[in-house]
């Protein structure tokens, strides 16, 4: 078993010990680059392969400003940072699932291929029991990102050493045909700050992953 797979069924068994009367929701939360959406991806994998349909994913960053919100104020080239999600609406949103007094909620979904998230991208039914959220600021201690920690029944944290998150950016900048001054400014300039920023700005979690 891969160290993967050994943390996604932890999780996945923490989850589901869980109280089951009303739905559970889990936030993990990391930087960019440290793997936590395909924790829990493969957290809601496990789940759903030992109870079908029970788990569903909700990622946050459907929640990204749109670039022409960016632009006006100034912060396109910080796509990413703290600054540039509707925090309310995702508390919002995150309450409305976590009451499950509807019999479908639409979620947004960030589509990468075009830099925009689509209103609606997801539907999570009321039978669905475990919400999985993940995102990069999800744990911050900062008002008023803080109001997010309580909706959740179980908060993990993904770290990654510094300079493996530098080489894991840089590849995927590079995959993305960046040349070297642009793959720079997004290093230091915006992704690696904002890296270090969770790790250092985030509360204490139920569990600490270290993906190194």
């Amino acid at each position: 078993m891969t160290t993967l797979s050994r943390n996604a069924s932890l999780i996945a068994d923490r989850l589901l010990s869980l109280p089951c009367g009303s739905r559970r929701m889990a936030g993990i939360a990391g930087p960019p680059g440290s793997g936590k959406s395909t924790l829990a991806e493969v957290v809601v994998d496990e789940i759903n392969r030992r109870e079908p349909g029970m788990a569903a994913l909700f990622p946050m960053d459907g929640f990204h400003f749109d670039d022409s919100v960016l632009r006006e104020r100034g912060r396109l080239a910080n796509k990413g940072a703290i600054d540039t999600f509707d925090v309310h609406g995702l508390r919002h949103m995150l309450e409305r699932l976590k009451r499950n007094e509807d019999d479908v909620v639409a979620v947004p979904v960030f589509d990468r291929s075009i830099e925009i998230a689509r209103a609606g991208g997801r539907l999570i039914a009321r039978q669905t029991g475990i919400i999985v959220c993940e995102g990069n600021y999800l744990l911050m201690r900062q008002s008023p990102w803080d109001r997010l920690k309580p909706i959740f029944d179980l908060t993990v944290l993904v770290e990654v050493d510094i300079s493996e998150l530098r080489r894991r950016l840089r590849a995927r900048w590079e995959g993305l045909g960046l040349d070297e001054a642009a793959i720079l400014q997004k290093l230091d300039g915006n992704d690696l700050p904002n890296g270090i920023a969770i790790m250092e700005g985030s509360t204490e979690p139920d569990i600490r992953v270290i993906n190194n």
